[in-house]
């Protein structure tokens, strides 16, 4: 599983007119399946994401996590974050999972997040959804659950 995670103040998704979901201060996680992924890589992401310290703490430090704050996360899946770019000028998307596999994988990741305390909101699977994201920091974190070298990795940006 690979997440791009942004820190928010608030956040919502909808489909054409049709209102999905919306959060307050939290994270939005766009999630993308790969096609060797099961539940475990649904566990540990759900683990990282729930614990992930990235919020502000009293001394302005990223030391508390989306659950330490009460917050609350918005997953979209988005499978385009196995687009591989390495040749030509359109995306492969071999490293994704069907929709079948991706869509269950990404509900158990729901269910996962809420076993953790945490509230979900999400999108619509295979739907075309405008996303709208309030950004706070700008904090980004982009997490990998599994590939080669990428277990357990993660990048974090900001400006």
């Amino acid at each position: 599983m690979r997440a791009v995670l942004q820190r928010v103040q608030r956040a919502s998704v909808s489909s054409g007119a049709e209102p999905l979901g919306a959060i307050g201060p939290g994270l939005v996680v766009l999630l993308a399946v790969a096609g060797d992924d099961g539940p475990e890589q649904a566990r540990v992401m759900a683990e990282k994401v729930v614990n992930l310290r990235i919020f502000d703490d009293d001394l302005g430090r990223l030391n508390r996590s989306v659950r330490d704050d009460g917050g609350s996360v918005l997953v979209i899946s988005q499978f385009t974050l196995y687009g591989d770019t390495s040749r030509g000028r359109r995306p492969s998307f071999v490293r994704a999972a069907g929709p079948e596999q991706a869509e269950a994988l990404v509900e158990r990741f729901v269910e996962e997040v809420r076993a953790r305390g945490v509230s979900v909101a999400t999108g619509r699977f295979r739907a075309r959804m405008l996303v709208e994201i309030h950004n706070d920091g700008p904090v980004t974190v982009i997490i990998d659950t599994g590939g080669p070298g990428a277990a357990g990795s993660e990048r974090v940006a900001g400006s």
